[in-house]
């Protein structure tokens, strides 16, 4: 078994937000692998977040955000379990970062789930009429029009994004959110304003 240092006990708690006793055991496990042992805390993680999500999530926060020069502002409520887990500092974290990410990547819906049937099956519609997609064989036309619904979800729901620049998607940010604060959070609804936008 590798010797495990207090510091590098600290740099992975620091990194991960995971508890003391976790980021060792992971340490431990993985043999002083420090990424490894976040790839381990993070599928833990996972499984601790899976276990929260069918709880019920009513409490939480409505948050704002105001790009600078007042131009794109955001409202976004998102729900936990607990009131005392909204007055949290790493949950208030995450809303202002959900808000900014509502901001500049200009969701139009929290998930897959959110989008009416009608919109998916007009984008389906469109992808498969696209003359690109007409000039492959038919039998592949399906997988191509899979592919390119992935590459929109992307764009459009909130929760398939990817958080800033990086590979981590908002779906994931929220997951390791759970797995740190121990409740259930999901993000219930948002409004992204811009001045001007449909005048």
């Amino acid at each position: 078994m590798a010797d495990i240092s207090a510091q590098a006990v600290k740099d992975l708690r620091e990194r991960t937000g995971a508890g003391f006793m976790d980021c060792k055991r992971a340490l431990e496990e993985t043999g002083g692998d420090f990424e490894a042992a976040i790839v381990l805390l993070r599928e833990r993680g996972q499984a601790a977040a899976a276990k929260k999500a069918g709880r019920e999530a009513r409490e939480g926060l409505v948050g704002s955000y105001i790009h600078t020069g007042g131009r794109i502002g955001v409202l976004i409520e998102v729900n936990c379990e607990t009131d005392f887990v909204a007055r949290n500092e790493q949950f208030q974290k995450l809303v202002r970062d959900l808000a900014m990410q509502v901001a500049g990547m200009r969701p139009s819906y929290v998930s897959v789930d959110h989008i009416p049937a009608d919109v998916l099956e007009a984008k389906k519609a469109e992808l498969l009429a696209d003359e690109a997609t007409q000039k492959k064989p038919e039998s592949i036309r399906p997988q191509i029009v899979d592919g390119q619904l992935k590459k929109w979800f992307k764009e459009i729901c909130l929760l398939e994004q990817p958080f800033r620049d990086t590979d981590q998607t908002i779906a994931s940010l929220i997951t390791d959110a759970i797995a740190t604060i121990g409740e259930n959070i999901r993000v219930r609804r948002f409004e992204r304003y811009e001045l001007g936008e449909e005048l």
